[in-house]
């Protein structure tokens, strides 16, 4: 009988044992997957801060690039892509009209985004209180003004 014990004993041990070597590589083996995740993540991070459609659509980013287009800002090629080039014509059209949208660099930052609301208001659609912050209603007026082209 206590042999039988001592081998239940040492086989549970070693059962552990493995188990525990197991999960060791397991969690070895997660960590560098996390680290790719990570690294996956910041690309991520910088595709959405490279294309930034403020909710259009292709069609609607193409009416927007169209009319910056039009007007003279150079938004570049009107492939429905909101980029880098798209946001600087459309600081160089917000600074030009008067919303001081500041800097001209391309990114979709507060000061940008107070004054596509406040050039949005302007024109009759209502972006609400030009606060820097792209929530629904500035969506929805960006939306709305982009039915169209100019």
């Amino acid at each position: 009988m206590r042999s039988s014990l001592a081998r239940a004993l040492v086989t549970a041990t070693a059962v552990v044992g493995i188990a525990a070597g197991g999960l060791a590589g397991a969690s070895a083996s997660v960590a560098a997957p996390q680290q790719a995740t990570q690294s996956t993540a910041g690309s991520a991070r910088v595709s959405i801060l490279a294309v930034n459609n403020l909710g259009l659509d292709t069609a609607r980013a193409k009416n927007w690039q169209s009319c910056l287009n039009a007007w003279g800002f150079n938004a570049g090629t009107e492939d429905g892509q909101l980029g880098t080039n798209s946001w600087k014509a459309a600081q160089r059209l917000l600074n030009a009209w008067g919303y001081n949208a500041g800097t001209v660099d391309g990114a979709v930052g507060p000061n940008t985004i107070t004054a596509l609301q406040k050039f949005l208001n302007n024109v009759g659609y209502n972006a609400g209180t030009p606060d820097g912050i792209a929530g629904p209603q500035t969506r929805a007026a960006f939306w709305n003004y982009n039915a169209t082209g100019c």
